[in-house]
């Protein structure tokens, strides 16, 4: 699957994954706490997404229900792979770089990295 949403839906996304499934309204409403969107533009976005196979629709009810078909995995990993050849040309440790030299990460969070570092070099990844 190689579905790379937008930076707009993936807001849409980021809504639809937390609640489950919504409605355009409950999309809109979500969205309008941070920004200045209208329901009309939520909708049409939200039809895209489903022409895009992003998200599927109920349409059984009268309130369309709409679900996400791409994971918060599938996500990451599609905008992972565009930043990775994009920006930084292939090169893995000068995203990791740049990662960690621009945001603090925790101790939890080093000691994750480090974990996955030694099963890396041990050949179990």
């Amino acid at each position: 699957m190689d579905l790379k949403p937008t930076e707009s839906e993936l807001e849409i996304l980021q809504i639809i994954w937390k609640k489950g499934q919504c409605s355009v309204r409950d999309v809109h409403d979500e969205l309008a706490k941070s920004k200045d969107a209208g329901y009309t533009t939520t909708l049409k976005l939200m039809q895209i997404m489903h022409d895009k196979g992003l998200v599927e629709r109920d349409t059984t009810s009268k309130t369309h229900l709409y679900k996400a078909l791409i994971t918060r995995e599938q996500a990451q990993q599609g905008a992972l792979d565009k930043i990775l050849s994009t920006v930084f040309k292939g090169s893995t440790a000068d995203l990791v770089i740049q990662a960690l030299g621009q945001h603090r990460a925790s101790k939890d969070e080093i000691d994750a990295i480090k974990n996955f570092l030694n099963q890396f070099e041990g050949g179990e990844k």
